[in-house]
């Protein structure tokens, strides 16, 4: 069995008694019953997900995977493609906003080269997973081979680690136009309505982007319910090894912080693969990207944070791990009305 199928038929759904092992515990408090709102949402649903009444997170990584592509040949970006290699040397360096946030969050940050097309010089924290230098233009031919999109999967299966609780991240330019056509194609939307401003394009750049997708899309018409024929024709490198990174957490059984709208495009090709995926899935912020509203509604998750981020890179997952452990605090640390000699409900 290949590793892609072998990993799909090892997602589980969320195991119920643990879920209201920790209910029980949650509502045994110092604190009216779901007082604490979506902290206690949260507590449950990682008992359920990781089929413990208690889990912790204190071992965290983020994934923040890097590739080039193609349609940045379009004029859909404001910044050139030079910036991608750049970038994950920063990343490497420490310098970016990812290192800055996952250091505050306690989490190790994995850096991963899945297709730059300027191959990144040799470091030996780079995790090194190129499918091709870039995608190809998919305005003008099919983004990868289907080989190509299965291999960017399983590569991003085999990148993850034994964790507590992982979080997603990227790095490419143009790869919010990737991310839109995936969206568009999936959820069924116009490229209008899920076609944002990426880096920061002005109107006649948004004009030329929603046309691109638009024409991606006519021309290479997608098959919504088959996820790497999506990836093949409009997706990325690194999105495809986000998916392969979502679906080897989810057979794992380890709780999944997505980012913004990149990391929420992948998880719509992991959910195509394995709708169980979505299960383990916390979505950590509402993107300004109009399409992650889309795409959210879809996967049917409510976002964390809604802080008008829009840099990727793993940031609204960092901050949103923040949350997570804070359900994790209460659940461990509060005290029982019994402990407390707090007197219970009438």
């Amino acid at each position: 069995m290949e590793i892609l199928e072998k990993t799909i038929a090892e997602i589980r759904p969320p195991d119920g008694a643990s879920s209201q092992a920790a209910q029980k515990r949650l509502d045994s408090l110092t604190k009216p019953p779901g007082s604490l709102g979506r902290l206690e949402e949260i507590a449950c649903r990682l008992a359920g997900i990781t089929g413990k009444p208690r889990p912790g997170v204190a071992r965290k990584v983020i994934y923040t995977l890097a590739a080039d592509h193609g349609v940045a040949a379009e004029g859909v970006s404001a910044y050139p493609q030079a910036v991608t290699p750049q970038m994950v040397g920063n990343f490497l360096a420490g310098g970016a906003a990812i290192n800055v946030l996952a250091r505050h969050a306690g989490a190790r940050v994995v850096v991963a080269d899945f297709g730059v097309a300027t191959e990144s010089a040799k470091h030996s924290a780079l995790a090194v997973r190129r499918i091709g230098a870039g995608t190809r233009n998919m305005l003008r031919e099919p983004a990868m081979t289907r080989a190509q999109a299965r291999q960017a999967v399983e590569e991003g299966i085999r990148l993850v680690e034994d964790a507590d609780l992982a979080g997603t991240g990227d790095m490419g330019i143009a790869n919010t136009t990737a991310a839109s056509a995936i969206t568009a194609a999936i959820t069924g939307r116009s490229a209008e309505e899920v076609t944002g401003r990426g880096t920061g394009i002005d109107d006649a750049g948004l004009r030329r982007k929603v046309s691109v997708v638009e024409g991606a899309l006519k021309l290479h018409r997608p098959n919504a319910a088959d996820g790497l024929d999506v990836l093949s024709k409009v997706g990325g490198f690194e999105i495809g090894g986000l998916a392969g990174v979502i679906l080897g957490c989810a057979a794992k059984r380890i709780p999944i912080v997505l980012d913004g709208f990149i990391s929420t495009s992948a998880a719509l090709i992991a959910a195509t693969l394995a709708p169980g995926a979505k299960e383990c899935l916390f979505a950590g912020h509402r993107s300004v990207e109009r399409g992650h509203v889309a795409s959210l509604a879809w996967l049917g998750l409510k976002p964390l944070l809604e802080l008008d981020l829009r840099l990727g890179e793993g940031t609204g997952a960092a901050l949103a791990m923040h949350l997570v452990e804070a359900a994790c605090r209460i659940r461990d640390e509060m005290a029982t009305f019994e402990d407390a000699g707090v007197s219970g409900k009438k």
